[in-house]
This record gives structure tokens, C-alpha cells and sequence, in this order.
């Protein structure tokens, strides 16, 4: 099977009208985002709030941070990021979860758009709290000499600036999801960690000509890179097939016949990245809180959860296995999985159609889960300790590199989809997604 041109790829999307609108309104909206993260709070002295960053690279203010693509230590209009959006979508998952009524409104259309609005809503409290513990935090001993006028008038401005650009940002995000290609809360994490690339590959080569990394380092951090890439690539791909009968009936005589071969495609990774987003986020924002807060106490209870401590690898650990689970459970249902196989007259072979195919779905699901939480939970902590094993002058971990990867293949996957639409080859083998080896349809 020839690989697919990807000029001829680049043409066909050019060629297909929605997907090229599509993109075109996403690379605006990162414009427009990547613009706003320029854009200081007045009052700021940015060379004194940076130095200090550099100095505590590595903490959990410098992985918030990089999730916002660097705008904290800038102190921009959107230094919040989309964390607090990403927050309050956390929790209201959760409330679907434990609440049956919000459990109920979940299940019908007029339903969804109340949860909507309350995880805005609830992503305003948030960004509140965030941006007022920031001018607390600008105004703290650690920063003296960053606030040109401090006073209540500073921190009153500096929460409007940031709680408005927080709410823009979460705009411009669902704008990506409704009209653009991809996930926006993702798309804009991505967006915000590769533009972070370019600078942090300078660093590399310039402390390898001060001598601070080694080339044995650097090489170790190569292979470390392109490993994690691959990794990811090929559980993101793995799945486990089904194999389903659906009955067809011939037009001529009016029998009933087996039809070819069909399956339901299991993947081990169905969550995708989000579990990583989640569990960072779980971390990262109580953790900027507390450091936000000046209170020492709570300052110094943060520490324990840096990248690189102990506490850090084993409540980074817990929640990611948990959130792919959680997250699994949300995107898959297997009883209207099963109730769909029923009303097309199908099943499992061996196996009663109704309850007993849910059991058995449900079944396979939650095993083949647990490897694919393994893997997420190593692939995002075993960068950060080989890092520290072989010196590496600054913070590399798995997370931002298994993030980009993940949201790339998921947005690649559905510009193909889009491609396959129109029966275009897109970037992959002749519209087909391989699994563990073996070319297959994503669907029965």
C-alpha cells in the first residue's frame, strides 16, 4: 500500500471547502491568542517578575506556566490561561458523575447547555480567585520591586485584566470547538507548549557550549524524546477488536446471510491526552493558589507536590490512572453501545445480545484501560527522573511532549475524517487507521 503524497494531501484539504474554512478560522483564533498573550498588565515590572521564574524553574508555577505558554511570568492578559475553563470542566464531569440530577441533564441537548453555562460560570469564581491570589502574589516579599504602584487600585486592576482575559480565552476555545478543527481547550495548551520549543532548544545548545549539559545528556535526551514519540504514536493507535455478526438480508429470495467481517475497534488509550491535562490541572492550579496566596504555610505545602518530589510522582500517578478511567466511562458507554448492535441485529459472538454484550464490553474496556493507564502515567513521569538522573539543566518532562503528540494525532485523525468525507488520500495509508499491524475501518 503507497503512503499517501503529502502535497497531494495539502491540495485536497485546499480543495475541500469546509475543512479549509475550518482550518483558516483555527490558525486565526491562535493568532488572536497569541497576540492577547503579549499584551502586559499595566503596573508590572516583567524583567524582575521573569527573573524571578528563571529562578524557580522547574516548581509548579513554572509547569503552570508552560501550559500558558509563558505568559505567568510575563504577567499578560492571559496569564490564567485556559486552566481555570479546564478547571471548571473538571468538576462539573465529576458532579455528572456523583449527582444524578446533573446526571439527568446530561442525557438531553436543553440539559447540556445548563451544565455549559454552569462551568462558565464556575470558570468566572475560578479565574476570580486565581487573579486575586496573583496580585496578592506580585505585591509578596518574593517579588519586591515587581509592582511599580502597589495598593488595592493594583490589585483590583490587575484581577479585572486577568479574570477578562481568562473568560476570553475560554471563548476563544469553545469558538475552536464549535467552528474550528480539534478540541480548543487542547489545541490552545499545544499552541501554548510548542511555542515554547523553538526558545527552549536554543537553551539546550547553549548550555551544551557552556558545558552545563554534556553531549552524553543531550543524546540521552534526544533518544528519550524520540522514544516517547513513537511510544505514544503506537498505544494511541493499538486497539482491541470485537469481532460482531450483523445479519443482512438479500433482496432476491429474502434470506438471511452472515455479512463480511465486522469488528468493534477497542482502544487501549481512549481517553486520549486528556487524562494527562486533567490530572495536571488538578495539580498545578491549587498549587499556584497556595503559592498565590503569600501565606508561607500553604507556600510551603505546595513544594511538596514540585515536578521531581516524591509527592509530585505519586499524586501525578493516581490521578491519571483515575481520570482515564473517569474519562473513559464519560466518551464510552457500553449499554448504548450494545443497545445500538441489538437494534441493527447484530452481536458478539458467544455472547447474549442486550446486558450480557454490555458486561462483556464493559469487560474488555476496563482491561485494557489499566495498560493504557500505565502507560500514560510512565511515559509523563519517566522523562522528569531520567532528566534528573543524567543532570539536564532544566525541567524536561513527558507531559508537555505527550500532550502535543496526542493532540496532534487527534486533530490529524480528524482532518482525515474530514478528507475521507470527500474520498480524498489524506495523511494516512489510504483512509485506514492501523491497529497493532493490521489495516481496518473505524467503525462496523
Amino acid at each position: 500500500m503507497s503512503q499517501a503524497n503529502p502535497a497531494a494531501a495539502l491540495a485536497n484539504i485546499y480543495r475541500t471547502p469546509e475543512l479549509w474554512q475550518k482550518i483558516t478560522f483555527t490558525l486565526m483564533v491562535l493568532l488572536i491568542y497569541r497576540i492577547g498573550a503579549t499584551i502586559t498588565v499595566p503596573g508590572v515590572d516583567v524583567v524582575a517578575l521573569t527573573q524571578f521564574f528563571d529562578a524557580q524553574a522547574g516548581g509548579l508555577l513554572g509547569l503552570y506556566d508552560l501550559f500558558v505558554g509563558g505568559s505567568l511570568s510575563r504577567a499578560t492578559v492571559f496569564a490564567l490561561g485556559i486552566m481555570p475553563y479546564i478547571s471548571a470542566s473538571i468538576f462539573m464531569q465529576i458532579a455528572s458523575a456523583v449527582i444524578p440530577q446533573v446526571e439527568k441533564l446530561n442525557k438531553d441537548e436543553e440539559g447540556k447547555k445548563k451544565i455549559t453555562q454552569w462551568t462558565r460560570y464556575l470558570t468566572v469564581g475560578l479565574a476570580l480567585i486565581q487573579a486575586w491570589g496573583f496580585a496578592l502574589f506580585l505585591e509578596s516579599d518574593a517579588l519586591q520591586g515587581a509592582v511599580l504602584a502597589p495598593g488595592f487600585a493594583f490589585k483590583i486592576q490587575t484581577a479585572l485584566f486577568l479574570t477578562t482575559g481568562a473568560l476570553f480565552v475560554m471563548w476563544l476555545g469553545e469558538q475552536i470547538t464549535e467552528r474550528g478543527l480539534g478540541n480548543g481547550a487542547s489545541l490552545l495548551i499545544f499552541f501554548s507548549i510548542v511555542q515554547g520549543f523553538w526558545p527552549a532548544i536554543i537553551q539546550t545548545f547553549r548550555f551544551l557550549s557552556t558545558g552545563a549539559l554534556s553531549p552524553f545528556g543531550l543524546l540521552v535526551l534526544a533518544v528519550l524524546m524520540v522514544a516517547v514519540v513513537a511510544a505514544v504514536v503506537a498505544i494511541t493507535l493499538a486497539a482491541r477488536r470485537i469481532a460482531i455478526q450483523i445479519p443482512q438480508r438479500t433482496m432476491a429470495r429474502g434470506r438471511m446471510r452472515e455479512s463480511a467481517k465486522n469488528f468493534i475497534p477497542l482502544r487501549i488509550n481512549s481517553s486520549g491526552v486528556m487524562p494527562i491535562i486533567f490530572a495536571q490541572s488538578f495539580i498545578v492550579v491549587p498549587g499556584a493558589i497556595a503559592q498565590f496566596s503569600g501565606n508561607e504555610s500553604l507556600a510551603r505545602f505546595a513544594e511538596y507536590f514540585n515536578p521531581g518530589s516524591v509527592f509530585y510522582y505519586i499524586l501525578s500517578a493516581i490521578l491519571i490512572i483515575f481520570f482515564t478511567y473517569f474519562y473513559t466511562s464519560i466518551i464510552f458507554n457500553p449499554i448504548d453501545l450494545s443497545e445500538n448492535l441489538k437494534k441493527q441485529g447484530g452481536f458478539i459472538p458467544g455472547v447474549k445480545p442486550g446486558s450480557k454484550t454490555a458486561e462483556y464490553i464493559d469487560q474488555v474496556l476496563t482491561r485494557i484501560t489499566l495498560p493504557g493507564a500505565i502507560f500514560l502515567t510512565v511515559i509523563a513521569l519517566m522523562p522528569i527522573w531520567i532528566a534528573n538522573m543524567v543532570n539536564v539543566p532544566f525541567q524536561f518532562g513527558g507531559t508537555s511532549l505527550l500532550i502535543v503528540v496526542g493532540v496532534a494525532l487527534d486533530t490529524m485523525a480528524q482532518m482525515q475524517q474530514h478528507l475521507l468525507l470527500r474520498k480524498y488520500d489524506g495523511f494516512m495509508k489510504k483512509g485506514r487507521v492501523k491497529f497493532r499491524g493490521r489495516q481496518t475501518t473505524t467503525g462496523f
